[in-house]
């Protein structure tokens, strides 16, 4: 039997890979700053975020995305240092970035669109408490530091 292979779907998250500077916005206007670390792990085929932030309120992170080959869809899984874990869904390419959740405590929804040069991310974040009614939780920006870690195997 023909399957699948993963390399298109891998060849999208090729944008995501390197250093970024972080830096968020609250709807109240308070801003704070981190950074995030995309790289390949060494079987080529999953792809490793690491993120911390400088707020009391954003806790450091780590999440693995990998894809599923037969039809091209994303998943993320989230873990931070409070013991939260999450699966995330998402879509890449065209020069978006999408991501989502649904379920409890809350559904989830990203938004980002990449620069022309691929150097930075301006991404919306919204929440709905209830699933279904989104409010705005807060903005980012990815500002591409580097692009030198390692390429997929």
């Amino acid at each position: 039997m023909d399957q699948p292979t993963a390399d298109e779907a891998l060849r999208r998250l090729e944008p995501l890979v390197g250093e970024w500077t972080i830096e968020a916005t609250w709807p109240s206007g308070e801003r704070w700053a981190g950074k995030a670390t995309f790289e390949w792990l060494a079987s080529g085929r999953h792809l490793q975020c690491t993120g911390s932030l400088e707020h009391p309120q954003a806790p450091d992170s780590v999440s693995v995305i990998g894809c599923d080959a037969a039809n091209g869809t994303y998943y993320e899984l989230y873990s931070d240092e409070r013991n939260v874990c999450r699966v995330v869904q998402m879509t890449i390419g065209d020069g978006k970035w999408v991501r989502w959740r649904e379920g409890a405590p809350f559904a989830q929804r990203f938004t980002g669109t990449f620069s022309g040069d691929g150097n930075t991310i301006t991404m919306h974040l919204e929440m709905a408490e209830d699933g279904t009614n989104f409010k705005p939780d807060f903005d980012m920006i990815y500002r591409r530091v580097s692009n030198q870690a390692e390429a997929r195997v």
